[in-house]
């Protein structure tokens, strides 16, 4: 059995990602309280269902702390199992509540909105490194959707799965990266008219940068860098490595250094790519 085990803070993105994983023929569960969590599987197990993907939240309340030991069970009887866990900045949340109306589960009355957001953030910290966190700030549904697609496509049980994740400075540094190369030191193809309006994965841009001995030379250090540390991540026993790459708007040379090094460490690690700027465009 395949199991989707998606958690995170209310507002980030949950409902999202398991209506795609529904659409992709997952048995969904929402809001599974996690002492069920092994019961449904071997419930589900019996029944020949190899695909489930399950969403828990705050509102299992103080169940989370069973999570670990779940996990581990759930492995030991051969499941296998993926999880992902969604978050994003307080204020990306405040605005997606203000702009859809909803309560959040954790309110009560005579608490504002900020410290519901701040208590389930305390109180999910514990399990948020359980898996692989995906910061949603700024990020649109189909951005999201796109994310979850290249995770549930991408084949399972290989080791370590390295991400390399391009962003622009000018709308933060992602929360979810392990290491962060910063190239505005590089030429940069928004002074070219011609290329303003492209992105680096077309080839005018390619050829611009690629055309720059700086820009080798820094693609070069980050690739060797990269390849030099990556077996010490995998003997820590990671699942996930994410190597985010910024430049000031996220749309030109961290786009193409990204998937530049995404096709050199193809044939040597599981291998995503994605853009964090435009996927939010």
């Amino acid at each position: 059995m395949e199991l989707i085990l998606i958690s995170g803070l209310s507002g980030s993105g949950k409902s999202v990602a398991l209506n795609l994983l529904e659409d992709a023929g997952y048995y969904c569960v929402d809001n599974l309280p996690v002492i069920m969590l092994t019961v449904l599987a071997g419930m589900l197990k019996e029944e020949n269902v190899d695909k489930v993907a399950v969403a828990i939240d705050a509102r299992s309340g103080h169940g989370m702390d069973l999570l670990p030991a779940k996990l581990d069970k759930l492995k030991e009887d051969g499941v296998e199992v993926t999880f992902l866990f969604l978050f994003s900045h307080e204020e990306t949340l405040l605005k997606r509540y203000s702009e859809s109306r909803r309560r959040h589960p954790l309110a009560t009355t005579g608490q504002t909105l900020e410290e519901a957001i701040r208590a389930e953030n305390k109180l999910l910290e514990p399990i948020s490194t359980l898996g692989h966190r995906i910061d949603t700030s700024g990020m649109k549904a189909s951005g999201l959707r796109e994310w979850v697609r290249q995770f549930i496509e991408a084949e399972p049980g290989q080791g370590l799965t390295l991400m390399f994740e391009s962003f622009g400075f000018k709308h933060g540094i992602p929360l979810d990266a392990d290491l962060v190369f910063d190239v505005r030191c590089l030429p940069n193809p928004h002074y070219d008219p011609e290329l303003r309006a492209l992105t680096g994965k077309d080839q005018p841009v390619v050829d611009f940068l690629e055309a720059e001995e700086e820009v080798r030379r820094m693609r070069d250090d980050i690739c060797r860098f990269v390849a030099t540390w990556l077996p010490a991540y995998i003997r820590d026993n990671r699942n996930y490595l994410t190597v985010a790459i910024g430049c000031t708007g996220g749309q030109h040379r961290s786009v193409y250094l990204a998937e530049w090094l995404a096709n050199e460490f193809a044939t040597r690690a599981r291998v995503l790519v994605r853009h964090r700027t435009l996927a939010g465009a």
